[in-house]
């Protein structure tokens, strides 16, 4: 079956969708913060369920669009799909998105233990914490479509199915019975030789990511955290976005239900970032997930006739969070350990 969504047809659709996600960060930092301001809990929670609510009125939007456009589709047509198989696979992308939004949201929770840790590691204060994670993620989004586009290229061979599929699959398990290692930035080749090519001032010099002292331009620790940040998520977005490619073959579904997760991240960050030592389960969940999605690619798949039931996957991986998240809840009720960093 030919590609529903074809980059030569549908590049206005990338076109608007990113101007659109451009106009959101311009309104978020130069209205709702053009302040810098400590994010409280409620603006936190408000931010959340706004991101979450846009995500699902796109899923709507876009199973609506999908709904008309796909029986009309001549490409289809041509290959002999009839008018109700057309609107079955409407149905499916569009659950598809909603399957994705949830994995890449899931595997987010990992960015949110390395901000607590690097934030806290270069005492970024919490006034300007939403700064850096502001630029954090429009990095992140950056790399994220360098990777999207690489494996668009890359899942046309079978092999390259087969190396995302077991690499997940490892990952996952290294996941669930690695020892958590702490994170150390000055370890980080990159972050020593940041310290070499620019002298890094010794303390925050208020919003600013540089500053000029006696004519030479030096780092602040606010730049240094970001380049940190930056990092992991380069790290993170080797497994999370082959975990995607599990689920839909499509490139466009793959990065719309990208940003959507990685928008709501700063939020998530915010709301989360004071309990996230209670969910000391959720790495053996997230772990499960990637095992899931990797197994979905080396056998699943196939086994199920070429596509392993959306609405199945949905249910499993919703099914592992709860159960993770919940036994986290209730195991860690009353403890106030501090966080420590993801297993990979």
């Amino acid at each position: 079956m030919p590609a529903l969504f074809p980059f030569a047809d549908y590049w206005w659709f990338y076109a608007l969708f990113t101007l659109g996600v451009l106009a959101f960060l311009a309104l978020d930092l130069g209205v709702f913060h053009r302040e810098a301001h400590v994010v409280g809990f409620r603006e936190a929670l408000g931010w959340s369920v706004a991101w979450i609510s846009l995500a699902l009125i796109f899923c709507w939007g876009f199973w609506h669009y999908a709904q008309w456009k796909l029986p009309l589709d001549p490409r289809l047509i041509a290959a002999g799909v009839t008018a109700a198989q057309a609107a079955a696979l409407a149905d499916q992308v569009a659950l598809e998105f909603l399957t994705g939004f949830v994995i890449e949201k899931s595997l987010s929770v990992d960015n949110i233990f390395v901000f607590v840790v690097v934030l806290g590691y270069f005492a970024i204060p919490p006034i300007y914490q939403h700064r850096v994670l502001f630029y954090g993620i429009i990095g992140a989004l950056i790399f994220r479509i360098v990777f999207i586009a690489l494996g668009s290229a890359l899942m046309q061979w079978e092999w390259v199915i087969w190396i995302f599929g077991a690499f997940l699959v490892f990952t996952g398990i290294k996941v669930i019975f690695a020892p958590e290692k702490p994170i150390d930035p000055e370890r980080n080749p990159i972050m020593r030789l940041l310290r070499r090519l620019m002298p890094v001032t010794p303390q925050i010099e208020g919003d600013k990511f540089f500053v000029r002292r006696a004519g030479v331009l030096h780092a602040t620790p606010l730049l240094v955290a970001l380049v940190f940040i930056e990092l992991t998520d380069i790290v993170f977005a080797v497994d999370s976005v082959p975990a995607i490619f599990a689920i839909t073959k499509e490139p466009l579904i793959v990065f719309t239900s990208n940003v959507f997760a990685i928008l709501g991240l700063r939020a998530l960050f915010f709301l989360l970032a004071g309990v996230m030592h209670r969910f000391r389960f959720l790495k053996y969940g997230l772990g499960l997930i990637l095992v899931f999605v990797g197994l979905k690619m080396l056998w699943l798949n196939e086994a199920f006739g070429g596509k392993f039931p959306v609405t199945w996957s949905l249910g499993i991986i919703g099914g592992i969070l709860a159960v993770t998240v919940t036994a986290s809840l209730v195991w860690s009720r009353g403890t106030s350990a501090p966080p420590s960093g993801p297993a990979r």
